[in-house]
């Protein structure tokens, strides 16, 4: 059969690759697996409760969970089978958020995982008109749960609707809007269409290795990032296409765990899980104390030494492999074909270092209006530090300015209600202005090498916009200047340049002693806890990610003259950070 719509991928894994487990979620301790054939049932009925509940095409449904499970995944087949549209949220972003968002999409019937996300959502629902039901997976005593959707549909009867609507779905329909941070602070909602995500499931299909050995019965994945992000969700609809099982990690904290019970084979991740496993094995291996420290210290000298990817050769080599490394592997449930790295840049030496140590990562690059893949690494063309070749099926063209844009079948439709900003996002001749600059090599690697906006990514894959978060800063009389940094780092801190004159008035006022000179002042411990607390007023109005984790301050005024602000008075943020680099370094403590 082809497939040309997203719910068409269960139906093709039904007839190609029958299995007991093709979802696992963990409930209360155990394992409770779903098979190929129950998840269809499972969808059919959803979409027969929803038609009963008066749901037309085109609504929308929104979908927030605290973790990904298998409710999320049958509601999302359940839902687009009858061209209604899914609005996935993240789960920890403010209630304000939730209220834009709803209110933008005209969100009519939401499902939320669990009694927190129940109590954000019943927060602002008296302020979304349109939204007419809110249903939970958990049992919650008072809340409507989403079982009720599927003893509505129990009546096989009206089957037939399900159908005629689901023949009735074109390619070009609209399948989910995701929204994004955008920089002025209000996220944007990314249409996307059946064909855009089918496209680049097809498309990124060849760049995943199968291991010819694997039997796909006995093939599995599993899912820890955030299933509402377009890159964890393209390659659930990917694995499900293979035949791999997909197992749901109960939680980020719970990972070591259940890499051991589910000994995976693929796991997509973020650069900042991979430094997780590093920090976490090096702690091991430097706290062993005696001959095991020494030999782990020598062994990870051995591939750090190496500037290519190969496999272990010469006795030393194979003696680092079976002593240390084996051990690496083991700690990833010892069957790992492949980890696919994307959302953020990943550091070169650690892709190295895992590579070289028989863990293998495919790094790649995309966005969520690109559906998301553009370009990743594969095993037969891969080149660390880059972020691999094209998929096929896309265009890519870097302009003048070295801004990489692109255009195919998965670059998205437009901004939701936002003719505007959806126009900008284009070239003149069609082109999607990914905001970011880089270049192909000879050989057809792409490489990225700055951030054409001033937003950037921490490890975990997670967008910050530093100007909306330092605007509510500045509202602060202790903060003259703050520079919200954390590009590629796990979490955002900053550095702040006191207002002195009024830092002074405020130590008198209270008999503080803090000195009268800026270096004096910013020593202070009893400033910058007082700064530490404006801080904690400002991160209530954020999202977990972009809370500021830790401040320093800075000894100095920023100014024209010291080179550290334009003349229109803009942070030069280069400069900022390579004037103050010892406090930077302070705030994450690096180790190399």
């Amino acid at each position: 059969m082809t497939i040309k719509r997203l719910f068409d991928i269960p139906h093709y894994a039904l007839e190609k690759y029958p299995k007991t487990d093709m979802f696992a979620t963990k409930y209360h301790g155990e394992w409770k697996k779903t098979s190929t054939q129950e998840f269809i049932n499972e969808g059919n009925k959803i979409s027969r409760g929803l038609l009963k509940l008066g749901i037309k095409p085109g609504d929308k449904i929104a979908l927030i969970t605290t973790n990904s499970r298998t409710e999320w995944a049958i509601m999302d087949f359940g839902i687009s089978q009858i061209g209604v549209v899914s609005v996935p949220v993240y789960p920890s972003i403010s209630p304000e958020d939730y209220e834009f968002i709803f209110n933008n999409a005209q969100i009519q019937y939401c499902f939320v995982s669990d009694k927190e996300l129940l109590n954000k959502v019943m927060k602002v629902k008296h302020n979304i008109p349109s939204l007419q039901g809110i249903f939970t997976f958990d049992k919650i005593s008072g809340a409507a749960n989403w079982s009720e959707i599927l003893d509505l549909g129990e009546d096989e009867s009206t089957q037939i609707e399900v159908e005629d609507l689901s023949n009735a779905i074109n390619t070009e329909d609209l399948a989910t809007i995701i929204y994004t941070s955008g920089t002025t602070g209000r996220p944007k909602g990314v249409m996307l269409t059946h064909n855009n995500i089918v496209s680049n499931v097809l498309g990124s299909i060849p760049r995943i290795p199968k291991k010819k050995s694997l039997d796909y019965k006995e093939t599995r994945a599993l899912s820890f990032l955030p299933i509402c992000h377009i890159f964890e969700r393209m390659l659930f609809y990917l694995y499900q296409y293979n035949g791999f099982s997909l197992y749901f990690a109960e939680s980020i904290d719970k990972m070591g765990e259940n890499v051991k019970e589910v000994k995976p084979h693929y796991m997509t991740v973020v650069p900042r899980l991979v430094e997780k496993v590093y920090d976490k094995i090096y702690n091991t291996g430097s706290s062993a104390g005696g001959l095991k420290s020494k030999i782990f210290f020598w062994a990870l000298n051995l591939i750090t030494k190496k500037k290519s990817v190969s496999k272990p050769s010469g006795i030393q080599e194979l003696i680092a492999d079976k002593l240390v490394f084996s051990k690496w592997r083991e700690g990833l449930g010892g069957e790992i074909v492949t980890l696919i790295s994307g959302s953020a840049a990943l550091s070169t030496r650690l892709n190295l270092m895992f590579q070289n140590a028989g863990i293998p990562i495919l790094e790649g690059y995309g966005l969520t209006e690109t559906s998301p893949v553009i370009s990743v690494n594969s095993f037969e063309k891969m080149r660390v530090g880059t972020v691999g070749v094209p998929l096929d099926n896309l265009q890519v063209k870097i302009q003048e300015d070295g801004e990489i844009t692109v255009k195919g079948p998965s670059v998205f439709k437009g901004y939701f209600q936002n003719e505007e900003m959806t126009r900008e996002a284009f070239t003149e001749d069609g082109f999607f202005k990914t905001g970011d600059i880089g270049h192909i090599d000879t050989d057809g690697f792409l490489q990225i090498t700055d951030r054409k906006k001033e937003m950037f990514k921490t490890s975990g894959g997670k967008y910050i916009a530093p100007q909306t978060i330092e605007n509510l800063a500045k509202a602060s009389k202790f903060i003259e200047q703050i520079m919200v940094v954390g590009d590629g780092e796990k979490m955002p801190c900053a550095l702040v340049q006191p207002d002195f004159e009024f830092a002074k008035n405020w130590a008198m006022r209270n008999n503080l002693n803090i000195g009268s000179n800026p270096a004096e002042i910013a020593n202070s411990a009893e400033l910058k806890q007082r700064i530490e607390k404006e801080i904690e007023g400002i991160n209530e109005h954020l999202g977990n990610w972009e809370k500021i984790k830790k401040i320093e301050l800075t000894p100095e005024i920023w100014s024209i003259e010291s080179g550290l602000l334009t003349p229109t008075l803009k942070l030069k943020r280069k400069a900022v950070k390579e004037k103050f680099i010892t406090l930077y370094n302070k705030m994450y403590d690096h180790h190399e």
